[in-house]
């Protein structure tokens, strides 16, 4: 099931590609990060004011990538990031990303929440999790 939704639009630059002209494969990792760094930013969480405010990064635990069809230059694509489970340290998405509504690539990315001196997981706060659980879509 999943709790929040979001898209995000992303252009593919000559410098994303490799000599064939298709994406290479490290950047829609890339493109993925984006899109979550927007999510949070249309959640209303600023990383750079966790961090300093809160004492808190998010950092990527793990994740399982499916290359399906590629990307080429000046395509414009669709990140889309959908949460599947929100525990008590860590969150975890599934990522998609698409072409005119083509599917290309899909993820799956567990990110967790660590304390920003230590690197040592911490509790996801209350009101971060509240507000990722209240939003349907975004």
């Amino acid at each position: 099931m999943s709790l929040s939704k979001f898209s995000w639009p992303v252009r593919v630059y000559y410098e994303d590609t490799d000599a064939g002209g298709v994406v290479y494969h490290s950047n829609y990792l890339n493109f993925m990060e984006r899109a979550r760094t927007e999510w949070l930013r249309a959640l209303g969480f600023e990383q750079t004011e966790l961090k300093n405010s809160l004492g808190i990064i998010i950092v990527v635990h793990s994740l399982a990538i499916t290359f399906k069809k590629p990307a080429y230059f000046n395509d414009m694509l669709e990140i889309h990031c959908d949460i599947v489970k929100i525990g008590h340290g860590s969150i975890e998405l599934a990522q998609t990303i698409t072409r005119e509504g083509v599917f290309l690539i899909s993820a799956h990315v567990k990110a967790a929440f660590v304390n920003a001196a230590t690197f040592k997981p911490v509790g996801i706060p209350a009101h971060i999790k509240q507000t990722m659980l209240e939003k349907d879509e975004i």
